[in-house]
């Protein structure tokens, strides 16, 4: 029975390491022939996005927060990784634990003003500091390049240079410990905290009254968010090493939020599954596609379709279309004995 437990308990993090090893085979299928070689660029992005939409979704899912700022927190880790790399000379990973440590402390003064409003106007807050981001990147053009563009150091690891198969597996790695980290953050006791006092599926008032430092939570979910989009800056920078201000604007904080709507609130798996249909279904399977894929703009209008599919149907998200697909065989197979 305890063995049960156990596997019960440990099998999560043993679907995302297995998930992360096949994924880590793209490089390989690049290399044979079976997947074209620009692939690699549009799978890594989805590896990127999905990271950062973690950090979105326990703000959006656990703390009930909605945030329209990511795009301008990505951002400001992707330029401060081309500083550190190359005025500073730092290598792949102490550039990223600095970016990272940045950004979370930026998500916490940021949050301590913007937190004061709730709903709709939090959104617009959140919008308006990505914007003002923006235009810090356009205008501090000692420090970005403006529209120029701001280049990355080669990425090194350890005083080894890496390639960009090597990079790519790196971006897998710490995906695959963004979905850990994400799930012991949700299932510990701040991701109980964070759910009480979210309006989805608790109460303010009543969480309060429990004892719960409603701030403080918010605060960490805020800190959390932002890390994960520095991250994926970091990131960013690390494999396509080239940024300018355009790179990140509203609309990829749109984006993201689709991605947390679309795959699935709330879960890990589904954050994944939804940065795939957003950021990788309409360049991997749409533009393959007859007629469909010489339309401008079709990846936006692609994406507004399934937020009203998913919205009608599945509410919760596709990544539960497994279950109801589990749940019809097994009444295929009980009608047919």
């Amino acid at each position: 029975m305890q063995a049960i437990n156990f596997y019960k308990k440990f099998r999560p993090y043993s679907d995302y390491i297995v998930f992360g090893l096949v994924l880590s085979l793209a490089p390989l299928m690049v290399s044979i022939g079976v997947l074209r070689f620009a692939y690699l660029t549009i799978i890594a992005g989805v590896v990127i996005y999905a990271i950062v939409a973690l950090g979105l979704n326990i703000l959006m899912g656990y703390a009930g927060l909605v945030s329209l700022g990511t795009a301008g927190f990505m951002g400001v880790g992707a330029y401060l990784t081309a500083f550190f790399t190359t005025e500073i000379g730092m290598g792949f990973l102490p550039s990223i634990l600095l970016t990272v440590a940045i950004t979370s402390i930026m998500g916490i003064v940021v949050g301590l003003v913007s937190l004061r409003v709730q709903g709709f106007f939090l959104a617009m807050a959140t919008l308006a500091i990505s914007e003002i981001l923006r235009q810090v990147f356009i205008e501090f053009s000692s420090f970005t390049n403006s529209f120029v563009g701001r280049r990355a150091g080669f990425p090194s690891f350890f005083a080894l240079s890496l390639d960009r198969n090597q990079t790519f597996i790196l971006l897998v790695a710490f995906l695959v410990l963004a979905m850990i980290v994400t799930r012991i953050i949700t299932t510990s006791y701040t991701g109980r905290a964070m759910s009480a006092m979210s309006v989805v599926s608790g109460s303010e008032p009543a969480a309060a009254a429990m004892g719960i430092n409603i701030l403080r939570y918010k605060l960490i979910a805020f800190s959390i968010a932002t890390a994960f989009a520095g991250l994926g800056g970091a990131l960013y920078m690390h494999f396509i090493r080239f940024t300018i201000p355009t790179d990140w604007t509203f609309t990829l904080s749109l984006m993201f939020v689709a991605v947390v709507v679309i795959g699935g609130v709330r879960s890990v798996a589904g954050t994944v599954v939804g940065a795939f249909v957003v950021f990788g279904a309409p360049d991997l399977i749409l533009a393959n596609l007859p007629v469909i894929g010489d339309i401008n703009g079709m990846p936006f209008v692609f994406t507004g379709l399934m937020i009203i599919v998913v919205i009608l149907y599945y509410p919760a998200g596709l990544v539960y279309i497994w279950q109801d697909v589990k749940k019809f065989m097994q009444k295929r197979r009980g009608a047919a004995a």
